[in-house]
């Protein structure tokens, strides 16, 4: 495979599905009021999606190590592009929101991929720099978005927001399929290692948790509430207990292959968390209690997503000079510096440093933390890897937000910022056992053995 059209697929599948959020958040309200439907329902637009999406992504992952990562994304790609297309022509909500459903499940299928590409196509010790890319586009991708969408829905209206991805993911679906895929080759007659009991607990797992949490600021803790996070919580016990026993299970053990790995993963769980707890906490702050208009409101909060872009490239260098234990370690530290700025915070430039801080913390950690967890998986459980890592990333906002409504409840919308900010300074402290400069992740060679040159 080709780097640099890897780097390309990676980039273009990552900045497809960070657009298609965002730009739908923009057209919902024109999106319910041109179908008729409710809040609820125009909720179930992301809800829908996210569900799928959650519970799928490691499946998708394996499904990818087994059967080549660029077929995976052809098929993901085309379609994604697809449930778009058929989006913008939908007669009414159901549509919009089974569609939804279905887009959720291509963008399972090309999400992970477009991790395991880079894993398979560059060498362990060069992923620092198309990691960066990639994160940098996304930054760029969550930055544009809701421009796009706010001036499509505008001058076009909301279908038009749909049709956006259609022409670049049949574009590069059709390159993928085009070239030749020599994984897809190497695992023919694996199909057998495919775990579906696994897969199919794990679901149950992140769809109950995901539901049970985003119904949440709306419902309270109901008894309902709590029964399906409690069979959420019952679904991880047994699928931890089903992995530890089977012969060939959904998350091979050289996916998550130490704990500098598994600690990666929780530090983006709560980053994540803490920064889409604390957008969604400000941006009422700014329009209760400064008066902003959503406008505006956006305005303030750019310096995120500009020191997010710029941090990403910066990581790179960082990694390679100081390591990845010191360089999210200190990048934990300014978003939880962001976190307290915004907690403290009463005008829109004391706003505007907290939101800085938290774009350079958090692209930074975003970096760091996927290249320790894509870096020491193998070759060829790359795929799983993507699949935990984007998984981490669409559970941690959940529970940020979550977390955050529950706390504004008790005593006010300054609290789930200092909260955020002690969970972000927890994690920090996960960051010891992240490999450190002179202590590099086992790398692995074309034939995913561990090669005797790691640094020690």
């Amino acid at each position: 495979m080709k780097r640099r059209a890897a780097l390309a697929s990676s980039v273009a599948g990552a900045v497809i599905v960070a657009l298609d959020g965002t730009v739908l958040t923009v057209a919902q309200p024109a999106l319910g009021a041109d179908l008729h439907a409710s809040v609820g329902q125009v909720q179930w637009t992301s809800t829908g999606y996210l569900i799928a999406v959650a519970g799928l992504l490691v499946l998708a992952g394996r499904l990818a190590d087994l059967y080549g990562h660029r077929r995976t994304f052809a098929v993901g790609m085309l379609g994604f592009g697809a449930a778009s297309a058929g989006i913008a022509v939908a007669p009414g909500i159901g549509w919009v929101v089974g569609l939804r459903v279905v887009q959720g499940v291509f963008g399972a299928l090309l999400q992970p991929a477009t991790l395991g590409m880079l894993r398979t196509a560059y060498p362990a010790d060069r992923l620092r720099g198309p990691l960066a890319v990639r994160t940098a586009a996304i930054g760029l991708a969550a930055a544009a978005g809701p421009l796009v969408g706010g001036a499509l829905t505008t001058a076009v209206g909301w279908r038009a927001v749909f049709l956006v991805n259609v022409v670049p993911a049949a574009l590069f679906g059709l390159m993928a399929l085009a070239d030749r895929d020599p994984r897809a080759r190497e695992v023919k007659g694996e199909a057998d290692g495919l775990d579906l009991p696994g897969a199919l607990l794990l679901a149950l797992c992140l769809a109950g948790l995901v539901h049970g949490l985003v119904a949440l600021p709306a419902s309270g803790w109901t008894p309902a509430r709590g029964c399906e996070l409690t069979a959420a919580a019952g679904a991880a016990v047994l699928f931890v207990r089903h992995e530890r026993r089977t012969a060939a299970p959904l998350v091979p053990a050289d996916a998550v292959g130490s704990a500098g790995a598994g600690a990666a993963l929780g530090i983006l769980v709560a980053a994540s968390a803490a920064l889409h707890g604390a957008l969604f906490t400000c941006v009422y702050l700014l329009q209760r209690d400064l008066g902003l208009d959503p406008l505006h409101c956006a305005l303030t909060a750019l310096p995120l997503a500009a020191l997010m872009i710029a941090a990403a490239p910066g990581c790179a260098v960082a990694l390679r000079r100081a390591g990845a234990r010191r360089t999210t370690a200190a990048a934990l530290a300014a978003l939880a510096l962001g976190l307290l700025v915004l907690a403290r915070a009463t005008g829109p430039l004391a706003f505007g440093a907290g939101f800085a801080l938290l774009g350079a913390g958090f692209g930074t950690v975003m970096v760091a933390a996927t290249h320790v967890v894509v870096r020491q998986a193998a070759a060829r459980s790359a795929g799983v890897a993507g699949g935990l890592q984007q998984t981490a990333l669409n559970i941690g906002p959940v529970l940020g937000v979550a977390g955050a409504t529950t706390l504004w409840g008790l005593a006010g919308p300054r609290l789930p910022l200092f909260a955020l900010a002690a969970v972000t300074a927890v994690a920090a402290t996960a960051a010891r056992a992240l490999p450190g400069r002179n202590v590099e992740p086992t790398a692995v060679r074309a034939d995913n053995r561990p090669a005797a040159s790691a640094r020690r």
